[in-house]
């Protein structure tokens, strides 16, 4: 009864665990899938805060395969206006790191071990019930747990997941893979907007990994190419500013849609990460976004008197705090994909403007910098 339980074991899940153990919370993850279920593929794009988070848990140290954002290259398509942001006008190390999800995630799940946190794999659960005095939650295995506070870190796969306060479909897919360009990519990423889409390349290693939105039909279209006519089409649509592309390993395909749940569940029952909100990858947001829920919730539950965890004024005072910083990110990514994905004359010329002025301007890089690299409250 007096440990809370934690639903999902992936990154945000298991960075929300790690936080409570750190400051003496007790707290025990569920996770659906095996301990040796196959790893995602996914690569994953860290903000500069993300890597303040996982240092302060003692996991960034963990990571090898970790490669730096020390310039992002912004841009549109067909029309003026070129923004550049650099880490060292910033004074951070990076603006932001990619890496593989699965190693991020095999870091989470040894340093959970050597905290000692409990994490039983394979348990579905079911079912998860609010109460005046705690939150039931049932297990497909047909036991039923008690808890102060239940987070549902699931990724809103669990099946009583709430109907979303608002969802947009973008009908746009992202076709992502790793390719390997003709220059070296000297840790610069790409953030350029098409009418079909934003297509980023991020440095990884030393290829870059792509996400190449387009529409439903294109984007399967796209990805059903050879690898020859997918490299040409590739340089077609991005342009030649890493020379031609050499190589492109299997693509995959991830249909994009907005969905806003909110944290609020009911009294002893929060939601976080992917669960309380899914926001298109265009700027990276929505991961980090995640982290921010993970740590922010545990730093008030460690604030909580023991009596007053889970109740009504907490979760109240913890949706307050978030607020900002998760609608401002659901806002900021639904504007550029709403702006940027078409070729309307007089917003392509306002967005030139857009482009130009934050390039011409200082004070006005810096505060969307440093909201890309903290968030809304920057």
């Amino acid at each position: 009864m007096s440990e809370i339980l934690v639903v999902g074991a992936g990154p945000v899940g298991a960075v929300c665990a790690l936080a409570l153990a750190q400051q003496g919370v007790a707290v025990r993850v569920l996770e659906a899938q095996p301990a040796d279920a196959r790893g995602d593929v996914r690569t994953l794009a860290l903000a500069h805060g993300a890597r303040l988070i996982l240092e302060r848990l003692g996991v960034w140290e963990r990571l090898s395969e970790v490669t730096p954002i020390t310039r992002i290259h912004i841009s549109q398509c067909g029309a003026l206006g070129v923004a550049r942001l650099a880490a060292d006008e910033l004074g951070v190390p990076a603006l932001g790191y990619v890496l593989p999800y699965a190693q991020l995630a095999a870091a989470l799940k040894d340093a959970l071990r050597e905290a000692e946190v409990p994490v039983e794999y394979g348990v579905a659960v079911d079912r998860i019930d609010a109460g005046r005095e705690a939150a039931t939650l049932a297990t497909r295995d047909g036991r039923t747990l008690a808890s102060p506070l239940v987070v549902v870190a699931d990724g809103g796969r669990g099946e009583g997941a709430p109907p979303p306060w608002f969802e947009a479909d973008y009908e746009q897919v992202a076709v992502v893979c790793d390719v390997a360009s003709e220059r070296p990519h000297a840790n610069q990423a790409y953030e350029r907007f098409t009418p079909m889409g934003p297509v980023a390349l991020l440095p990884k290693g030393e290829r870059y990994a792509l996400v190449w939105t387009a529409p439903r039909a294109e984007a399967e279209r796209i990805a059903a190419l050879s690898d020859a006519d997918f490299l040409a089409a590739l340089y077609a649509h991005f342009g030649g500013r890493q020379g031609h592309f050499l190589e492109a390993g299997v693509r995959r395909t991830f249909p994009l849609r907005l969905t806003y749940t909110g944290s609020a569940a009911a009294d002893h029952v929060v939601r976080i990460g992917n669960a309380a909100q899914t926001l298109h990858p265009v700027a990276g947001q929505g991961f980090n976004i995640g982290l921010r829920d993970a740590w922010e919730l545990a730093a008030l539950c460690a604030d909580t008197a023991p009596a007053r965890l889970g109740d009504a004024a907490m979760l109240a005072a913890y949706a307050r705090g978030r607020r900002f910083d998760v609608l401002g990110g659901v806002g900021f990514t639904d504007f550029l994909v709403r702006v940027f994905s078409n070729d309307v004359a007089p917003l392509r010329h306002a967005r030139g403007l857009g482009l130009m002025a934050l390039e011409a301007l200082p004070p006005l890089k810096t505060f969307v910098a440093r909201r890309m690299m903290f968030g809304a409250r920057g």
